[in-house]
């Protein structure tokens, strides 16, 4: 099992999470010590009307940048909302992204769900799925390799084509892979006809809220006469620290900021088949990363 850490990019990821120099040295920070991948998460706003205004940076951007400070380890978006997208211009970025990592980029997509961040940019929040589907009918295929043109209620092209080609075409062997997140019968049914791996978030044990959203992608599955074996199942999993001195943690569900909880954790979602773990860690730190790799070290018996 994978095992990667989410950057933070938000002040509400602890103090100074939103600027490049700390990105950076977590970034660094976490190949150093073995992870396999970092995640960045994809809002253009947090409004609440109890705790105001939130926001964080770009996610691809952070990537790039994230990319040139980094050799081995794998980068993500858990994930990108694609109503906020051109599905042409995601695809070229999301094929340079690639290009500059030297193939180390795994593209998660989503349908979108905070609601005021769309109205405070002026974006359509309805047909959601629909607008979905059509961008993934653009985007794929265009990763692919392929020219696209296609005439959609809410995406149109014209003989696209990606130029220069992307550097790992979807329909080789060693791909650029397709991560979807999402519940619900129709996102599920996209993510069984299209996506190399789903997500769901966010945990900390498995529980019974997992249970039944693994069971409804079986059910995908079979609707699409998709191998459940082929579809990689990944986990976002949090780790909270204000479980430290009998604090009430800010994440439902998160575990506390020990080594042997997170160890334990990590065991039980390797037993449930899971391939990868994205960890939020909340503050994002270095002893948090610390942390997490000395968990690592217990999960994998490394000595």
């Amino acid at each position: 099992m994978q095992i990667g850490i989410v950057l933070p990019m938000a002040e509400s990821d602890g103090p100074g999470a939103s600027r490049w120099p700390k990105i950076s040295e977590l970034a660094r920070q976490a190949e150093a010590r073995g992870l396999d991948s970092l995640w960045v998460y994809d809002h253009l706003l947090f409004r609440s009307s109890t705790e105001g205004d939130d926001g964080s940076l770009d996610s691809l951007t952070i990537l790039t940048a994230a990319a040139a400070v980094t050799e081995r380890i794998k980068l993500g978006t858990i994930v990108l909302g694609t109503g906020f997208r051109s599905p042409g211009i995601t695809a070229r970025m999301a094929a340079t992204l690639d290009e500059i990592s030297e193939g180390r980029m795994i593209l998660g997509l989503g349908v979108g769900w905070h609601e005021p961040e769309y109205q405070a940019f002026g974006i359509p929040f309805d047909h959601r799925v629909g607008r979905f589907e059509e961008f993934l009918a653009v985007a794929l295929p265009l990763l692919r390799g392929e020219r696209v043109t296609f005439d959609g209620q809410w995406h149109q092209a014209a003989d696209a084509v990606l130029m220069p080609p992307p550097p790992r075409p979807t329909r080789l062997p060693g791909h650029m892979p397709i991560l979807i997140a999402g519940k619900g019968e129709r996102v599920l049914d996209l993510v069984a006809r299209h996506a190399n791996a789903w997500n769901a978030a966010w945990y900390g044990l498995p529980d019974e809220r997992y249970t039944g959203r693994h069971a409804d992608l079986l059910r995908a599955c079979e609707r699409m006469d998709r191998d459940p074996a082929t579809l990689e199942v990944t986990v976002g999993m949090t780790i909270d620290a204000a479980w430290a001195g009998g604090g009430r943690p800010l994440a439902p569900n998160a575990l506390p900021p020990e080594a042997d909880a997170v160890a334990r954790a990590l065991d039980a979602w390797r037993d449930l088949g899971v391939g990868h773990v994205q960890v939020d860690l909340r503050p994002a730190g270095i002893e948090v990363i610390d942390l997490l790799a000395d968990a690592m070290t217990l999960h994998r018996g490394v000595s």
